[in-house]
C-alpha cells in the first residue's frame, strides 16, 4: 500500500466516523441556529452592499459638482444686486 492510498483510506474512514457521530448533528444544529438568527437580522448580501457603495460614490460626486456650481453661481450673484453690477 503506497502512502497516497493510505492517506485517502484514512481520510475516508475519518469522514465516515464524523458522518456517523454526534459531531455532525451538532454541526447541522449550529448551522441551522445561525441561519435562523441571521434571517432575523436586517442583513444584506455582499453584492447588494457593493452596489450601494457604488451608488453612494456617484451621489457624492454629483453633490460635490453641484456644490461647486452653486458656489460659482452665488459668487456671480454677489456681484449683482437687483440685476445691476455693483
Amino acid at each position: 500500500m503506497d502512502m497516497n492510498t493510505f492517506f485517502n483510506d484514512l481520510q475516508n474512514k475519518i469522514s465516515q466516523a464524523i458522518e456517523n457521530s454526534p459531531a455532525k448533528d451538532i454541526e447541522k444544529n449550529v448551522k441551522s441556529m445561525m441561519t435562523q438568527g441571521f434571517s432575523k437580522l436586517d442583513l444584506v448580501t455582499r453584492e447588494e452592499f457593493d452596489i450601494q457603495t457604488q451608488v453612494l460614490a456617484k451621489t457624492r460626486a454629483k453633490l460635490e459638482a453641484l456644490e461647486t456650481r452653486l458656489a460659482e453661481l452665488e459668487s456671480k450673484a454677489d456681484g449683482k444686486v437687483d440685476g445691476k453690477i455693483v
